[in-house]
């Protein structure tokens, strides 16, 4: 049973608060939109790098519960005067696209694993009353048929996941060794508004919008599950507040569409048609397929997925059309050009 507001966190440290994810939760946090968390004061910790953005926080940006510091996750001293008082770690911060960990996997060791090592540690002196580390679903490998479960072996197949996958096993061995009261999440894709656009949806969806073409990898046959971002989020308060210490919720959208299924509505909810795809040549060790079973996270604490992919999608191309102002600069970018990054379907932050 998840506790009253009056028991629940206090103070809440948001690591990679100004990402895609990780802002989405902040926002719901402040605006009243999690009630069970009550009135919390809330500190976003993030590197600001190309994909974490202060706009993001643009709807809570002018909050009094809201302080943010602007630094890297392997800041021992950084980090120890952000974690200060908290009473519950949310754990976001992470290098997440795949192509780039194949092109030069430094930064994802050096982030995910060590940047997550730091934050366990000052978590030791801290003792806040949960971490909960956000994961995903790619650390399991491909699935043909089926679904993973949370006991699945672990078989991480680019340097994006291995990484995750490194960072997940940290996290649960400071349970154990420890006693830290650790839960691990995994996802499955997530999409919504304020997502950098290097991820398949927003990219898409801008290029679309601005009436050029689409790069669709390989033979678009590839398979995903999709979550929206609000239903990430409500999973994340669930764990949070109501997860068992030690445990890995695998959290799932409910709705899976190849990438040439997807490809299809995209075009469709911009006015578009299949003239504006071009195939591209598939990734390498590019996973065919993914699927998370949730049961778990939905038979303990009660989760269940609301916003229905139809809806979530045209909500979610609404918003890039009626914010251009927010992603045009983005695209035009060194960082945001097609030449200089290929479309990451896997990635969820």
């Amino acid at each position: 049973m998840p506790p009253k507001p009056s028991e629940a966190p206090r103070r809440i440290l948001v690591t990679g608060g100004a990402g895609f994810i990780g802002s989405r939760f902040v926002t719901l946090l402040l605006d009243g939109s999690l009630p069970e968390f009550g009135h919390p004061e809330v500190t976003v910790l993030d590197a600001l790098t190309y994909a974490g953005n202060l706009a993001n926080l643009a709807p809570v940006g002018d909050s009094p519960r809201l302080r943010i510091f602007h630094g890297d996750i392997c800041d021992r001293s950084l980090v120890t005067w952000a974690m200060a008082g908290a009473d519950l770690v949310v754990h976001f911060a992470a290098e997440s696209h795949v192509d780039r960990s194949i092109q030069d996997a430094g930064s994802f060791v050096r982030t995910n694993v060590l940047g997550t090592q730091t934050l366990l540690q000052e978590a030791l002196k801290v003792r806040p009353g949960r971490f909960v580390h956000v994961s995903t679903d790619e650390v399991y490998g491909s699935i043909p048929r089926g679904s993973w479960t949370e006991d699945r072996p672990l078989s991480p197949n680019s340097p994006y996941a291995a990484s995750k996958a490194s960072s997940d096993l940290l996290t649960l061995a400071y349970h154990r060794t420890h006693q830290l009261p650790v839960c691990v999440t995994r996802c499955s894709n997530n999409y919504g508004p304020y997502q950098y656009p290097e991820k398949i949806i927003p990219l898409f969806t801008a290029g679309l919008l601005d009436g050029g073409t689409v790069p669709l990898y390989g033979d678009g046959e590839n398979r995903r599950d999709w979550l929206h971002v609000d239903d990430h989020c409500r999973a994340i308060a669930l764990v949070a507040l109501g997860g068992r210490p030690g445990e890995v919720y695998n959290v799932g959208g409910g709705t899976e569409l190849t990438n040439a299924e997807l490809t299809d509505r995209l075009l469709k909810l911009c006015g578009a048609d299949r003239s504006a795809v071009r195939q591209v040549p598939d990734r390498k060790g590019h996973d065919r397929r993914y699927s998370v079973d949730f049961t778990k996270i939905s038979t303990e604490l009660g989760y269940a997925p609301r916003v229905d992919i139809d809806e979530g999608l045209a909500d979610t191309v609404r918003w890039y059309r009626e914010n251009r102002a927010w992603w045009e600069p983005l695209r035009s970018s060194p960082l945001g050009k097609d030449d200089d990054f290929r479309v990451d379907i896997c990635g969820s932050a």
